[in-house]
């Protein structure tokens, strides 16, 4: 009888301890160590880090931005980049407002699962945020024991993000612009045809660029289109020892646009992601508002809508290209895009890059091509709707020119492209710019030839 009772109880509790320690392991990745631990008598003395990138001491930890993210409960989020191969545990050291001590917190860090094969890459260190605490800042520190000024402080951005408008309507976040960028006339170009389809604001994360770009960024910054945020990425990881191929990690590209996500979800009621070389077009309409539009209104459970590359190689130019070469545009250095109307067919043995379009408060993470995590459906929006307009020299191996297509999308928008750039231009550059006017309008009769 002892022995039978044994093994029925047995039965019961062994099942329940499985449970139990499956339920306990999820809380912990979840939300850990929820109780904080408080320390009375260390007021908030850290240092608030000013610079785009911050190391933490002791640990591969660098720290990004932190954000406020209730729309599960009251946690902060923070973009960092992290070694893979050497993930410890980490600590939030809340400054709470109003009683003007530290609370302490125990982080769940989240690896993002596109990274590349590197020792370090993208990731999510996220804390509770303690009940009545209410904090302006945070720390991180790999202890729950120390002193809170010897630790750097991070402004938590978005803590009151229930704002009655937008400032913009769609904003456009750029990956890293790298490798001294000189590539002026496109970036102007883009930069006009954002604004022609409806962007406010371009976000650019300068790592480098030649001094002509670095005037052009100065004239958008002053005109108020163009943000820029130092990204000096090189000064804390070492690319040549760490990195199989930077190429890969592209100095960061997953760490900003996540980044520039959090940044303009409360600001922007869309956001864009792209590359520097890329447009995403509107095929049946002229502006980015009436195609998202159009697409909700037949996709209402959607907030996230993908766009498939469309490759214009910049060594294939339109049979025009010597009268595409106006003398208003031969000063300055870079790709016409007019100029190139020919694009690679479509490729289905091979995964063709996408770009999005997306409301930012539905998106938790995100990768350069796609949403790793969010509370939205995803539509895969038609070449005949909108396309990734890719006009960028060739990375892979080319295809003979007689394979390529015809495709003069771009130039629908030829007539305000040209006027907008020429007169930046003629901002930009006074002193280089002749007189336009007949360039300008044999120009416009040939587009429309």
């Amino acid at each position: 009888m002892f022995r039978c009772r044994k093994r029925n109880w047995a039965i019961i509790i062994i099942p329940f301890l499985i449970i139990l320690c499956v339920r306990m392991y999820y809380w912990t990745e979840r939300l850990p160590l929820p109780v904080p631990l408080e320390l009375p008598f260390d007021p908030c003395k850290g240092k608030i880090a000013n610079d785009t990138i911050t190391a933490l001491k002791y640990s591969k930890t660098f720290i990004v931005s932190a954000y406020h993210d209730d729309r599960e409960q009251n946690v902060t989020r923070m973009v960092a980049i992290v070694n893979y191969k050497k993930v410890e545990d980490l600590y939030c050291w809340f400054c709470c407002s109003l009683s003007g001590r530290v609370s302490v917190i125990r982080a769940a860090i989240t690896i993002h699962q596109d990274r590349v094969a590197s020792h370090f890459g993208p990731a999510e260190i996220m804390c509770l945020e303690p009940q009545l605490c209410y904090p302006k800042y945070v720390s991180v520190h790999s202890s729950p024991k120390g002193e809170a000024k010897e630790l750097p402080s991070f402004e938590i951005q978005n803590f009151w993000p229930k704002f009655s408008f937008f400032s913009a309507e769609f904003t456009l976040c750029l990956s890293v612009m790298f490798g001294n960028y000189s590539n002026v006339l496109q970036f102007i170009q883009n930069v006009e045809m954002y604004k022609i389809l409806g962007a406010q604001k371009v976000v650019v994360y300068l790592h480098n660029c030649s001094q002509m770009m670095e005037q052009v960024l100065d004239f958008y910054v002053a005109e108020g289109t163009v943000e820029v945020i130092p990204w000096p990425i090189d000064l804390y990881i070492n690319f040549s020892y760490f990195w199989y191929s930077h190429k890969d990690w592209l100095y960061g590209k997953t760490v900003v646009l996540n980044d520039c996500i959090y940044h303009n979800m409360y600001r922007s009621k869309y956001v864009v992601l792209n590359d520097i070389d890329e447009i995403i077009l509107p095929v049946q309409h002229l502006r980015w508002q009436t195609m998202i539009n159009s697409l909700e209104q037949q996709n209402p459970e959607s907030g996230i809508f993908l766009f498939e590359n469309s490759f214009f190689p910049q060594n294939v130019f339109s049979a025009l290209d010597s009268d595409f070469n106006v003398s208003l545009w031969k000063t300055v250095p870079g790709t016409n895009i007019l100029q190139h109307i020919y694009k690679e067919p479509n490729r289905v043995w091979i995964n063709s890059p996408r770009r999005m379009i997306v409301n930012p408060r539905k998106v938790v993470q995100t990768s350069s091509n796609f949403i790793l995590r969010g509370y939205s459906r995803t539509m895969d929006v038609s070449r005949d709707i909108g396309i990734l307009y890719n006009c960028r020299e060739h990375r892979d191996e080319e295809i003979p020119d007689k394979y390529l297509i015809r495709d003069t999308a771009i130039q629908r928008f030829s007539k305000p492209l040209v006027k907008s750039v020429n007169e930046v231009l003629a901002k930009l550059f006074p002193r280089k710019m002749p007189d336009s006017n007949k360039y300008f309008d044999r120009f416009t009769n040939i587009l429309n030839y």
